[in-house]
């Protein structure tokens, strides 16, 4: 049951081609009240509730502070508020309208003020609704004497239960407030910010633990049976003829020497390029073991995106996409491996996306931009120098072998053959490790390094854009604000199309709908707010009821194609409203000379809730929000009365508002 409207439950996909819009829902306290809130804190959050278009929930929070014995003239005139707020007086129930009558009894029990002043002349309003009803000019004076912001509160909220006669009057100003506020507060450049999500913190690839213990553990070994097994042969060498011996040994020193300072160099940058190579592996996207890959796909749209509106003078848009082809797979790798675990949209990653698609394009502007395959290449002379210094190396050696075999006897030599291949089997598993020893150790400084600078960059780069949101979105109030405008301008274009006044109308209510493609955000407790509406009005006059429609662009209101239709009271066959907890809720109007007309009123969101958060409370907080509830009553109520529901809801046979002498 949705605000005491039955509700039709199904489970089938109406129009589940579109999908689900993406929406986001930012974290916000505005809304929040503490279970030991005070009555005081609960009436601010329930004027909060007010002025942000959710009456609904200002009338049970503002009800519950009087109840809690805050009762004065000022929360008095916002409790009336809410309660007519977006309701006619036959959407009041018995109990309600009670509540009012007992509420006017005590005005003159306030102390005397401004507010008093307001909230007396709100039940003079109400008092126009009954049979004795009033003096409409003595009222307007009273209602004008109100400062401007009592005044307008009235006039929005009391926009279903003013009479013609005092709505004609005051629709003028009305107008005119709506067209100066419409593009207040630079609205056509701060709204995208709305439905921008709350961005992730940052996160960067962390150093690689350090592999270099298990190296150092074998290293000693190594290390000892190389020095055995050279000292014997440098033993044996000396042995067979010390002169020549001591020059091939320092010749071979020297070629070591200069073979480990050139290798240990190559060896380091070949290694820290091997490395970086499988740390940017890119998963196969069309890999099923590989998970995720629907973020990861949408991470590299992204980055195509954002590079491509990111290109530096001098490149064409496809040279610099290819040139920058490694760096970007690079980058999605990156972000893929960082973020897909935390089950997020693109949408909250796209600043870090974007930082990373300007910080390319600007380090090709420095001549710092490199590519992974070629940074770090060791040098010709370096591969050199090292090659030639071990061939020298092997060279000394034969001729040591060649020493110690002219010098001494046969168990010489072969001790000699077996101490060169042990040198070269332990000095190059010596080599190895301790290359890779230094080299780890080399890796993870560098690393570590480049980790922090990395995450410092982008650390700046996420409170940037995360302070630039939060000054420049716009708060409930001004959205709501701007959607009252809209929708006052619309209705007033459409009784210009018609020609007709207030006074021509019974009532009229607005259905306002997410009109796709759109983009949806809400702060949290708050309803869904669209960057794309469609406004639906409907006009009853005494011949019936005028329907138009038309899709809105929030942004900068620019209007899409009108639909208009008349029909009569007894061609509205029925209406019914149906929920498929998957999709959303639709309302259905049949008319007996047409086929049905299906009305998506709002999309569904069990998948963008907070913990706290309740569904059904959410759902009837957006479905108040729309103006869901008055106009399914109004067309339900023409659909099973025709032309009689006009006398049913005549305001005549409600008893007097009038307060207390």
């Amino acid at each position: 049951m949705i605000g005491g409207v039955g509700v039709t439950h199904n489970s089938a996909a109406y129009d589940s081609t579109v999908g689900i819009q993406a929406g986001s829902v930012h974290n916000s306290n505005v809304y929040f009240v503490h279970p030991d809130a005070s009555p005081q804190e609960k009436y601010k959050v329930g004027v909060r509730f007010l002025e942000d278009g959710i009456p609904s929930r200002a009338r049970d929070v503002i009800s519950d502070a009087i109840a809690h014995g805050y009762d004065n003239a000022e929360v008095r005139f916002h409790w009336v508020l809410a309660m007519l707020s977006a309701r006619a007086h036959h959407d009041l129930s018995t109990e309600e309208i009670q509540r009012l009558h007992h509420a006017a009894r005590l005005v003159e029990t306030y102390a005397e003020g401004e507010w008093k002043d307001a909230l007396r002349v709100a039940f003079e309003v109400l008092a126009m609704l009954s049979p004795a009803g009033g003096d409409t000019g003595h009222l307007l004076e009273h209602m004008r004497s109100l400062p401007p912001r009592r005044l307008d509160a009235m006039v929005h909220h009391f926009d279903l239960v003013l009479t013609g006669g005092l709505k004609d009057s005051l629709w003028a100003e009305s107008r005119e407030r709506a067209e100066a506020a419409r593009f207040g507060n630079n609205r056509v450049h701060r709204v995208w910010t709305y439905f921008e999500p709350d961005p992730i913190g940052p996160r960067a690839l962390p150093p690689r633990p350090s592999a270099a213990a298990a190296a150092q553990a074998a290293l000693p070994v190594r290390v000892g049976l190389f020095l055995a097994v050279t000292v014997s042969l440098c033993i044996l060498s000396l042995i067979a003829d010390p002169a020549a011996a001591a020059i091939e040994l320092l010749v071979g020193l020297g070629a070591g020497l200069t073979a480990t300072h050139f290798g240990r160099r190559w060896w380091s940058q070949e290694h820290q390029l091997k490395t970086k190579n499988r740390m940017f592996q890119i998963p196969h996207t069309r890999d099923p073991a590989s998970p995720g890959e629907g973020f990861t796909n949408s991470v590299r749209h992204s980055f195509d995106h954002y590079f491509s509106t990111r290109v530096p003078y001098g490149f064409t848009l496809h040279a610099w996409l290819g040139h920058t082809a490694h760096i970007r797979n690079s980058l999605v790798s990156e972000i893929a491996v960082l973020y897909r675990e935390s089950r997020i949209s693109v949408d909250r990653v796209n600043w870090l996306i974007r930082y990373l698609a300007e910080d390319a394009r600007d380090r090709y502007s420095k001549g710092t931009l490199f590519d992974p395959r070629h940074q770090n290449q060791t040098p010709a002379a370096v591969k050199t120098l090292c090659v030639v210094a071990l061939v020298a190396l092997g060279i000394t050696t034969l001729a040591l072998l060649g020493t110690v075999a002219s010098g001494a006897g046969a168990p010489q030599t072969v001790l000699a053959i077996l101490a060169v291949v042990g040198a070269v089997w332990s000095g190059r598993a010596a080599a190895s490790s301790w290359l890779e020893a230094r080299g780890e150790e080399h890796r993870l400084a560098e690393e570590t390094r480049e980790y922090q600078v990395r995450l410092g960059a982008r650390q700046t780069a996420y409170q940037n854009w995360k302070s630039f949101l939060e000054a420049t979105r716009p708060s409930e109030q001004e959205m709501e604000t701007w959607l009252t405008c809209d929708k006052t301008l619309f209705i007033d274009e459409a009784l210009r199309h018609y020609q007709l006044t207030w006074r021509d109308l019974i009532t009229h209510t607005i259905l306002v709908t997410p009109a796709r493609p759109y983009k949806r955000g809400r702060v949290k407790g708050g309803p869904w707010r669209y960057s794309r509406y469609s406004f639906r009005l409907f006009l009853v006059t005494q011949g019936g009821v005028r329907e138009i429609s038309s899709e809105f662009d929030f942004t900068d209101a620019r209007r899409g194609h009108r639909q208009r239709s008349n029909y009569r009271f007894d061609a509205l066959s029925s209406v019914q409203v149906t929920e498929r907890s998957e999709v959303g809720y639709d309302l259905e109007l049949v008319l007996t000379n047409g086929p049905a007309r299906n009305i998506r009123v709002k999309d569904a969101d069990t998948h963008h809730l907070a913990p706290d958060e309740n569904a059904q409370e959410i759902a009837e907080i957006d479905l108040n929000s729309a103006g869901f509830i008055h106009t399914f009553r109004l067309l339900e109520g023409i659909a099973a009365d025709g032309k009689g529901w006009i006398e049913r809801n005549n305001p005549d046979n409600l008893p007097s508002f009038r307060t207390a002498d």
